[in-house]
C-alpha cells in the first residue's frame, strides 16, 4: 500500500470514529434520567467489555502474546490518561458550563502539537498551526454566549481533560506499531470503578442498561478502535483536528433523532471548523507524498 493511500486510510477510519463519538449527546437524550456519572461508568464497562471480545475474536489463541507486545509503559499511559480523561471531562461540567468546558477541549489540537514533536518527533506546519486556531475560533464563536467568569476549578479541570487528551493522541500515534487495546480495556475498567465508587455511577435500574450497553458499543468501543488504526498513518495533531467535528456533528444528531433544534450560529461556526479539518488534512496529505518522494529517492541512491 503506498504512502497516499494509507494516509487517506487513516483520515477515513478518524472520521468515522469522530462519527461513532459524536452520537453521545443523542444517547444522553435517550437516557434523560441518569446522571454523567452513571452514563459514563457503564458506557466504559460495556466499551471494554465489546474491546475485549473484538481481541479475541481478532487474535483467537494469540491475544496474550498480542497484550505482552504493548510495552509496560504503553500500556499504563494509555489506560490513565484515557481514565483520567473520561472522568476529568464529566467532573468538569458539573463545575463549569458547557460552554466553557467545549471551547477549553478545543485548545487539544493546539497542545496535541507541541506534545507531538517531543513525543513522537513530528514538528506541524504552519498551516497545521493555522488550522489548530481556526479550529478553535469556529469553537469560540459557536458557544461564545454561554461562556461565564469564574469557575476556576471547572476551567483547570477542563484543561487538565485537554492535556489527558492530547497526551493520548500522542501515545497512540507513538506506539502505533502495536495493538492498544488492551490499554483502554484497562482504561475502561479503570473508568468503571471509578465513576461507580466515587460518582455513585453504579445506580443505574435495569431499563437503562440496555440503551447503556449498545452507547458502549457504538459510541465508545468502535470509535476507539477506529481512531487507534487512524494514529498508524496520520499525524497526532491531524487526528485530533479531526475530533473537533464532533462539534458539528454532536448538535446535527440531537436535532434529528431527538427534535432539538440548533442554534443557527451553528452552521457558521461549524463551517469554519470543517474549513480547519480541511485545510489539516490537505496539508497533511502534502507533507506524506513530499515524505514518500524524499524515501523513495534516498532508496533508490
Amino acid at each position: 500500500m503506498n504512502q497516499e493511500q494509507t494516509y487517506g486510510s487513516g483520515v477515513a477510519l478518524a472520521l468515522m470514529a469522530t462519527v461513532g463519538w459524536s452520537l453521545s449527546g443523542l444517547f444522553v437524550r435517550l437516557m434523560p434520567g441518569l446522571t454523567g456519572w452513571q452514563i459514563n461508568c457503564w458506557r466504559a464497562l460495556f466499551m471494554a467489555l465489546a474491546l475485549i471480545v473484538w481481541l479475541l475474536i481478532r487474535y483467537r489463541g494469540e491475544v496474550w502474546s498480542k497484550v505482552a507486545e504493548v510495552p509496560p509503559v504503553a500500556l499504563l499511559a494509555g489506560a490513565t490518561f484515557f481514565s483520567l480523561g473520561s472522568t476529568m471531562y464529566v467532573t468538569a461540567l458539573t463545575y463549569a458550563s458547557t460552554a466553557n468546558v467545549a471551547c477549553l477541549a478545543a485548545t487539544a489540537p493546539l497542545l496535541t502539537a507541541v506534545l507531538s514533536r517531543f513525543m513522537n518527533g513530528e514538528t506541524p506546519s504552519r498551516a497545521t498551526w493555522f488550522a489548530s486556531v481556526l479550529a478553535l475560533c469556529g469553537v469560540a464563536y459557536i458557544v461564545r454566549d454561554g461562556l461565564e467568569a469564574g469557575n476556576l476549578l471547572g476551567n483547570v479541570i477542563a484543561l487538565c481533560y485537554t492535556a489527558s487528551w492530547a497526551i493520548q493522541v500522542n501515545v497512540l500515534r507513538r506506539y502505533r506499531h502495536v495493538d492498544m487495546m488492551p490499554a483502554m480495556i484497562l482504561g475502561g475498567l479503570a473508568v468503571f470503578v471509578v465513576a461507580g465508587l466515587f460518582g455513585g455511577g453504579f445506580n443505574v435500574g435495569t431499563d437503562n442498561i440496555q440503551m447503556l450497553a449498545v452507547m458502549g458499543l457504538v459510541q465508545l468501543a468502535v470509535p476507539v478502535i477506529l481512531f487507534a488504526r487512524s494514529a498508524r498513518s496520520i499525524p497526532a495533531v491531524v487526528a485530533s483536528l479531526i475530533v473537533l467535528l464532533d462539534v458539528v456533528l454532536n448538535p446535527l444528531w440531537s436535532w434529528l433523532g431527538a427534535g432539538e433544534v440548533p442554534d443557527p450560529r451553528d452552521a457558521i461556526g461549524g463551517g469554519i471548523i470543517v474549513s480547519a479539518v480541511v485545510i489539516s488534512v490537505l496539508y497533511g496529505q502534502r507533507s506524506a507524498q513530499v515524505n514518500a518522494r524524499a524515501r523513495a529517492r534516498h532508496g533508490a541512491v
